[in-house]
Order: C-alpha cells, then structure tokens, then sequence
C-alpha cells in the first residue's frame, strides 16, 4: 500500500533567511479501477480506502448500489520493476446476476485530481439515473446554527491535512450534526467517493438522513455523486457552479455554499433549513 504522505527536501525562506529542510507532502498515485478484469476508469488519488473509493465510483457511476451486488474487490497486476505490488489497480468483481454495464470509450474514462470526470461524452451521459431519489420521510430539517458548526468539525477531523496542507476532504454527518464520517484525498471527488463507498460496503445506503460537506467548491460532479447515493443535503465551504445548482434544484438536493461561520448562501432547495426571520 502507498503511503499517504511522503518527505521531500525543499529550501525554505522565512523572514529573508534560508534554510534546508524535509518537508511533508501528500502523496498522489493514479489508481486503475477495474470492472470484472476490465479496465474502466483510471483516477488522480492518495493512496488508502481504495477499495472504498472504488466501490463508490461504481455507485456514482450507476454500476452498483448495494453492498451484495460486490462479490469482492482486490488489488491485482499492477508489478514494479523488483516484482513488487504497486497496488494501484483494483479490480471489482460483480455478484453473480449483477449487469455488467456496456465498457466502451465513451465510459473509460481518465479522472484528474482537480476535475474529476472530464471524459464523459456529453451532459446528458452524467445525469445517471439514480436508484435512490433524494425523499425526507419524515422532512428534514436543519437549523443555520447546526450546518454552521460543521466545517470546524471537517477541519479537526483532518489528520493528513494538518501536517501537509494539501487535501481535500468530505465529511458525511447526520442530521443532529453527528460526524459519521471523513475522508481525505488529492481530488475532493475520490473523497467523496471513499464515503459514499464505506457507506456501501457496510450496507449504510441510502444515505437518506445525511449531510454531506466537502472543503472546497461544490462541482457539477459533487451534486450527481450526492444524488446517486441519496443523500439530500451538500454543503461546501467554498462556491458551486452553474450546473451544480441547476442539477442539485432538478434532484431535490439541497445546496449550501460559502458556508462560513453563521453565514452561508442556500442555492436550492432551501425547505430543509428553518430561516431565520427577515
């Protein structure tokens, strides 16, 4: 297994001195992700949880929703010149009777750190169509004092990021702000996916109740991810785009961005948040 950071020698100047010194960066490795001995989608990521990033791109995907439709996830080839393991490739093995979706150019695809996945052959390919629609029975509903309190809960909960400043991260809570879960990763789009993948593996899905914030911006990608696995409240410290929005209003999905302290912008579906009075 890679390591998630590594040591690098770097020259540092602080107040017009000089130094040498090591320095801790976050490790970034692509891993190949395999359908039944396929290969189906190669990804930016740091290494660890990834059989759980892979099992939540095949959700993401529309490939899997449901921890019995896996029949086991392994690394395999993959050697170094010694004949070692790089373990950067995964191969997920479907349940027996679980449709193995057409693999053609048009769905292998080549996910970067930055922008997740950049290989899809139109819009209308993304919008999957997810197995569990975003639905409150009973509603939910969050105060402002609640979401707010959140991203300082992200932010004590990155370990990695503490010592090399370089991770992104997802944070999956309930709805009484309870963190259930955090992961962190180069691409904020693999740590989605490791949450939602954990939460597969351990037959948590649908995640109806949750709220799920990351540390950046909130991506077209980030909504759909939400979507597929049903979890109808994305918050995201930093803006959304366009198609997030208009994607997060069709699916039900509440979208909160610039969640800073007491204040923050609802950019759809603001029922699920009891407003203060004007």
């Amino acid at each position: 297994m890679g390591r998630v950071t590594e040591r690098r020698r770097i020259v540092r100047i602080r107040d017009g001195r000089a130094d040498t010194r090591a320095d801790t960066l976050v490790a970034e490795e692509p891993l190949e992700i395999r359908l039944n001995g396929k290969p189906l989608a190669i990804t930016m990521r740091t290494p660890g949880d990834d059989f759980a990033l892979a099992a939540g791109f095949l959700v993401s995907e529309g490939v899997i929703g449901a921890a019995e439709e896996v029949a086991g996830i392994a690394y395999c080839a993959g050697a170094t010149a010694d004949g070692g393991n790089t373990y950067n490739v995964v191969d997920v093995r479907l349940a027996p009777g679980v449709e193995v979706p057409d693999i053609t150019l048009e769905r292998n695809v080549y996910t970067t750190s930055s922008c997740g996945l950049c290989g899809k052959a139109s819009l209308d390919a993304v919008r999957t169509t997810t197995r569990w629609p975003v639905a409150d029975e009973p509603p939910l509903r969050l105060a402002p004092e609640l979401l707010s309190a959140l991203p300082d809960r992200l932010r004590a909960a990155q370990q990695v990021f503490d010592r090399t400043g370089g991770l992104h991260a997802a944070a999956l809570f309930d709805e009484h702000g309870e963190l259930l879960d955090v992961r962190e990763d180069v691409g904020r789009h693999n740590a989605v996916d490791k949450v939602v993948g954990r939460a597969l593996r351990s037959g948590r899905l649908p995640l109806s109740r949750g709220v799920l914030l990351v540390s950046g911006r909130a991506s077209f990608e980030l909504v759909q991810k939400c979507a597929m696995a049903g979890v109808p409240v994305l918050a995201a410290v930093s803006a959304p785009s366009s198609l997030a929005v208009d994607l997060a209003a069709e699916t039900g999905i509440t979208l909160v961005g610039f969640l800073r302290g007491p204040n923050m912008n609802i950019y759809a579906n603001p029922d699920r948040v009891t407003l203060p009075s004007p």
